[in-house]
C-alpha cells in the first residue's frame, strides 16, 4: 500500500482486498480453435466453386421449389394436428382404468412406434393392393357404397396418414408423461369440488401439464418438418423431391441440395423461435423470473450489458400456477 492508501485506512480496520480476476486459458484456447475452424469453413464455402452459388441464387425462389415448400409446410401442420389430437386421446385411453381402452392404446403405440415410418408410408401408398375397394355398410353385412382405394387415398392423403398416425403414437407418450407430472392431489381436489373427470382433465390437469408437454412437442414439430422429406419415396413432390426433380434434369446436384438445406434451416429456425416464446408463455406462474427473449439477448449483446429478465405478475397465494 502507498502512503495515500495507508492514510485512508483507519486503525483497527482490515486492509482493502485487491481482487485479481481468475484467468481461464482453456476458454481462450477453445475459442481460438472454434474461430479457426469457423474461418476454415467460411473460406471453403466461398472459394469452392463446386457449390455454384449463382445456381443456388437462381433456384432459391424457383416455382417448383416454392411449391414443394408449400407442400412440406402443409404436411407438417396437418400431420402435427393429427398427431397432437390423436396422441391426447391415446394418452387418456392409456391412463384409463378400463383394460380394453388402455390395452388398445398400448397396442396402437406398440405397432406405430415399433415399425419404421418409411414402411408405414409405403403401406399407405400401396393400400389398394390389399383392399382394392373401400366400402361403407353394416359390419360383416351388406355394403351401402364402395369406392376405389387409390381414388380415396391419393398420394397426399397417404403421406398425411402415414406421418400423422405415426406421430400420434409418439405424442401419446409425451402427453401421458405431462399428465402424470401433475400431482394426484390436483385431481382429488377437483373431484372434491364436484368437477367431472372430463372437466378436471380439460380445466385442471392439461393446462398444468402443458409446461411439460410443450418442449418435446416443439422438438417433434421440428422433427416432423424434416421427416416430411421421406414422402419423396412415394413420389409426392415436397421440398426435397422438387430439388431432386430439378437436378435430375440439370445434373446440378450440390447447388440444389444447398437450396433445399437453406429452406429447411430457415423453417427450423422460425419454429425454434416460436417454440421458445410458447415455452416462455407457459412458464408464467411457475417461474418467478422469466428468461430473456431473443430480442433482449441481442440488445444486451450490442449494449454490453447483461440481458434483462422479466418477472411475471404473480397473484399472491397463487405462486404455483396463477398469474395476471
Amino acid at each position: 500500500m502507498n502512503s495515500s492508501d495507508q492514510g485512508s485506512v483507519r486503525p483497527g480496520q482490515p486492509e482493502a482486498i485487491k481482487a485479481v480476476p481468475v484467468r481461464h486459458p482453456g476458454r481462450w484456447a477453445g475459442a481460438l480453435v472454434v474461430a479457426v475452424l469457423a474461418a476454415m469453413l467460411i473460406h471453403a464455402l466461398v472459394t469452392n466453386h463446386q457449390f455454384q452459388w449463382d445456381v443456388v441464387r437462381k433456384y432459391l425462389f424457383d416455382s417448383s421449389i416454392l411449391h414443394g415448400l408449400g407442400v412440406t409446410l402443409e404436411l407438417t401442420a396437418l400431420s402435427m394436428l393429427i398427431g397432437v389430437f390423436g396422441g391426447t386421446i391415446l394418452a387418456i385411453m392409456r391412463l384409463s382404468p378400463n383394460p380394453v381402452l388402455s390395452g388398445t392404446a398400448w397396442f396402437y403405440i406398440w405397432v406405430f412406434r415399433g415399425t419404421p415410418i418409411l414402411v408405414q408410408l409405403l403401406f399407405w401408398n400401396f393400400l389398394g393392393a390389399l383392399w382394392p375397394k373401400l366400402s361403407i355398410g353394416v359390419p360383416f353385412g351388406p355394403a351401402f357404397g364402395s369406392e376405389s382405394t387409390n381414388k380415396l387415398i391419393p398420394l397426399f392423403v397417404a403421406a398425411l396418414l402415414g406421418l400423422g398416425l405415426n406421430e400420434a403414437a409418439y405424442m401419446a407418450e409425451i402427453v401421458r408423461g405431462g399428465i402424470q407430472s401433475v400431482s394426484v392431489g390436483q385431481t382429488e381436489a377437483a373431484h372434491a369440488l364436484g368437477m367431472s373427470q372430463s372437466s378436471t382433465m380439460r380445466r385442471i390437469i392439461l393446462p398444468q401439464a402443458m409446461r411439460v408437454i410443450i418442449p418435446p412437442t416443439g422438438n417433434e414439430t421440428i422433427s416432423m418438418l424434416k421427416t416430411t422429406s421421406l414422402v419423396s419415396a412415394i413420389s409426392l413432390e415436397e421440398l426435397l423431391r422438387a430439388g431432386e426433380n430439378i437436378y435430375s434434369r440439370t445434373f446440378q446436384t450440390i447447388p440444389l441440395l444447398v437450396v433445399v438445406s437453406i429452406w429447411y434451416l430457415l423453417m427450423t429456425s422460425i419454429l425454434t423461435v416460436v417454440q421458445y416464446y410458447i415455452e416462455r408463455h407457459y412458464a408464467r406462474g411457475a417461474n418467478r423470473i422469466l428468461p430473456p427473449t431473443p430480442l433482449q439477448r441481442l440488445r444486451g449483446l450490442f449494449s454490453g450489458r447483461s440481458p434483462r429478465t422479466t418477472t411475471p405478475d404473480v397473484v399472491p397465494g397463487l405462486e404455483g400456477g396463477g398469474h395476471l
